[in-house]
């Protein structure tokens, strides 16, 4: 697995991505987390710099994680209670974390970072290795969104403004995606290309089942705003049985 966050993207990740960073963005994620938590601890997959992991390890939730990236993660360790969590340098695919957790979770689109269906299988495998009896696992990711896609074109414009420019070029027939981003920087004009594997609802829900995990909820987003058809996105929650 490529690391594609490495260099300049991971030093300028929360100025590109600083709408994600939003108090209204984060807090109701950190609020449903929390709550599915509980008691317990917590396991991000793609901790990143640590938007979410932060604040929920702030509300109390002892958070650990795991990513590939090392320029990520040393982001991360110079944040105020970055140092103290618990940080395995790797693939969320396969990489362990020691104990057991009775949330795991994986958010804005990272489960498609594993381009291949296997690896996502295996990241289901892993997130049910880690978790307790009764845990639940957390994904919030886009709907593919192929019905923006013209017949015939493989390329949609997703972003247009004076310094950026994103466009999602997709290869339907294996469920790829290239995110091509075209920025402005110093004046500068440069480019970021970055894989991905886009997946839909009932993939992942077989996903979970070969992982023996069952769905519990679904939501279009983290105010628990009911799942339709108009969907752009969704937070899925799958639980380990208990006992």
């Amino acid at each position: 697995m490529t690391d594609h966050f490495a260099g300049d993207v991971a030093r300028r990740y929360d100025e590109s991505s600083a709408a994600m960073f939003a108090a209204e963005v984060v807090e109701p994620a950190v609020d449903v987390l929390a709550s599915l938590a509980g008691d317990g601890r917590a396991l991000e997959f793609g901790i990143g710099t640590g938007r979410i992991a932060l604040p929920l390890a702030a509300r109390g939730v002892p958070v650990a994680g795991i990513d590939l990236s090392e320029a990520m993660v040393a982001d991360l360790r110079r944040k105020e209670g970055g140092a103290a969590l618990d940080v395995v340098v790797g693939s969320f695919a396969d990489a362990q974390v020691d104990g057991e957790f009775s949330l795991v979770y994986l958010v804005f689109n990272t489960i498609g970072n594993l381009t291949s269906q296997s690896e996502q299988v295996a990241c289901f495998a892993n997130a049910a290795r880690h978790l307790a009896r009764g845990g639940h696992f957390v994904i919030e990711v886009g709907v593919p969104d192929l019905r923006s896609l013209p017949v015939g074109q493989t390329g949609v414009v997703f972003a247009m403004d004076e310094d950026h420019w994103g466009i999602d070029e997709y290869d339907v027939a294996n469920q790829g995606l290239i995110s091509h981003h075209f920025e402005r920087v110093d004046g500068e004009l440069r480019r970021n290309s970055i894989p991905f594997r886009y997946v839909w609802p009932a993939e992942l829900d077989l996903m979970a089942r070969l992982a023996g995990m069952e769905l519990r909820r679904r939501w279009e987003d983290w105010t628990r705003s009911p799942f339709t058809s108009e969907s752009r996105q969704h937070v899925s929650v799958w639980r380990k049985p208990p006992g």
